[in-house]
């Protein structure tokens, strides 16, 4: 029994003709677990796109970015991540904590590839890996359901110019990102954020 397909992918499906292809996908190249090529992989992309949805279903994406490595591929089953100072919604985090289900999906803009991971995550504010991520506030942790390949021809191929100064660093103190010194924000911040320290 498929666990990847339902009626609304199976009726496309069969719409188009590409049942017997899906399925042969789902058999030859969805898996369980995080082989050795997946977690090389992992393991060098700066960047992903992770999808959550809340408790009635409302989608919400997001982008993730940091150093290569900031994605850890814990064992075969299990990923984690740092959640880093944003914008103060938690959109993501919060869903994860009244809706678990995830999809991650990594990307290689210059050497074109993508793999899609598909999960349970959970948000861990004293998680065991968390002082080894700089400045992190949390760790999510992620129980792999499915990881599979997709199909790389709609990549357009970019050249990084440079990552974003604002990845924590153990080296330097991360710089403050202008809004959070606009007058829309400056009253609403939270009480230790560095913001709210004089500029040098």
């Amino acid at each position: 029994m498929t666990t990847l397909y339902h009626d609304g992918s199976r009726a496309l499906q069969d719409g188009f003709d590409t049942r017997r292809l899906a399925d042969r996908i789902e058999q030859r190249l969805v898996r369980d677990r995080i082989g050795p090529e997946e977690k090389a992989f992992i393991e060098r992309v700066d960047m992903f796109f992770l999808a959550t949805a809340d408790a009635a279903g409302q989608p919400s994406c997001s982008y993730k970015g940091g150093d290569p490595g900031f994605v850890r591929v814990v064992d075969e089953f299990h990923l984690a991540f740092p959640s880093y100072d944003g914008n103060g919604m938690y959109l993501s985090a919060g869903n994860v904590n009244v809706n678990p289900r995830v999809g991650m999906l990594f990307i290689d803009f210059e050497q074109p590839k993508r793999l899609r991971v598909n999960g349970i995550a959970s948000v861990e504010r004293d998680d065991p890996l968390l002082h080894e991520f700089v400045a992190a506030q949390f760790v999510v942790r992620v129980r792999v359901r499915q990881v599979f390949p997709n199909c790389p021809r709609y990549i357009h191929k970019y050249q990084r110019v440079e990552r974003s100064v604002y990845v924590p660093q153990a080296s330097c103190e991360t710089p403050v990102p202008g809004w959070k010194r606009s007058d829309w924000a400056a009253d609403v911040l939270p009480a230790n954020d560095p913001a709210k320290q004089p500029k040098r």
